[in-house]
């Protein structure tokens, strides 16, 4: 069985060919057009890390784009890194990287680590596990954290690591969910539930086959309510304003569902396809004036999520 992320890579992918060809082309070269020396990638300053690594690579795999020298050049940028992370998030950002290079291009990332290093990356992950059932951010955090538990759990399914016991996990994001129902929290603490957490806890519950009709309406209707004006969907009820992560991950999340058709998909394409620039890339929302490879990939895929629904 493909691991969650492999399947949405393949579904994005297949998803691509109702989008312009030039339309897809045009950015794929605007992301190898930002690849670094050192064969990795950058945010908006800085060097190359994996993070913004892995969003190019997720761009160039679901073009069609990934192969060659240059996606040997980003292996060797990975391997380089191999031995420096220190956050779950750039591991799951190394490890997905990798995984997209040898499903694409056929590059082993790990060739020389072996299972050693993915023993050590099981291990450390166990030591952010808390009382709660979720996984932290830091070692220095007491609480789960559900965009780290979905990574963890992501991360683990392409090392082929299951959970031995699940239902800690799966109690921790039940107890993530607010008190109005469909909505889910980043850490306990909070008391609004957001768009991304709600996708994350949802990723969570269908990776381990615990999702119920019940959740399933509450969430349809939450994320129901995060389109704005502008079109795309918002972080959480107190932004006003619309963003491309909220509006991929919100609407990837309710086509998941089976509730796309709560929003409107028009005026969302629309949004997405305002904030594309005529020489390649992707702003993240209408107030901003810079492009960079992750909202690149969450653009393409809002794009490509909502032609293939609005083309079947």
């Amino acid at each position: 069985m493909s691991a969650y992320l492999q399947e949405l890579t393949i579904r994005l992918a297949t998803a691509m060919g109702n989008v312009p060809e030039d339309v897809r082309q045009r950015h794929a070269n605007w992301v190898w057009a930002k690849q670094n020396g050192d064969g990795g990638w950058a945010g908006r300053e800085g060097n190359s890390d994996p993070y913004y690594t892995s969003f190019a690579l997720r761009t160039l795999a679901v073009t069609g784009e990934l192969y060659g020298s240059r996606a040997e050049s980003a292996a060797g940028f990975l391997r380089s890194r191999l031995d420096k992370q220190e956050t779950v998030v750039d591991l799951a950002a190394l490890i997905y990287g990798a995984s997209l290079l040898e499903n694409a291009a056929g590059i082993d990332v790990f060739e020389k680590v072996g299972i050693q290093w993915e023993d050590s990356v099981t291990d450390f992950f166990e030591t952010l596990r808390r009382d709660d059932g979720g996984y932290a951010k830091s070692a220095s955090s007491n609480v789960g954290s559900t965009y780290n538990s979905f990574l963890v759990l992501l991360c683990r399914e392409l090392m082929e690591r299951p959970l031995k016991n699940a239902n800690p996990l799966i109690q921790f994001i039940f107890d993530q969910e607010t008190d109005t129902g469909g909505g889910f929290r980043e850490v306990q603490q909070q008391k609004r539930a957001g768009t991304n957490p709600t996708a994350a806890a949802i990723g969570i519950l269908k990776i381990l086959d615990a999702l119920d009709d019940e959740l399933r309406e509450d969430t349809i209707n939450f994320l129901g309510e995060m389109q704005t004006d502008e079109g795309g969907l918002r972080a959480n009820t107190r932004i006003p304003i619309a963003d491309l992560l909220s509006s991929f991950t919100g609407f990837l999340t309710l086509t998941d569902l089976g509730g796309h058709r709560k929003i409107d998909r028009t005026q969302l394409l629309r949004y997405a396809n305002r904030l594309q620039q005529p020489d390649g890339g992707f702003h993240g929302a209408e107030w901003d004036k810079v492009c960079d490879v992750e909202y690149t990939f969450y653009g393409i895929g809002c794009l490509a999520l909502i032609h293939a629904e609005l083309d079947n």
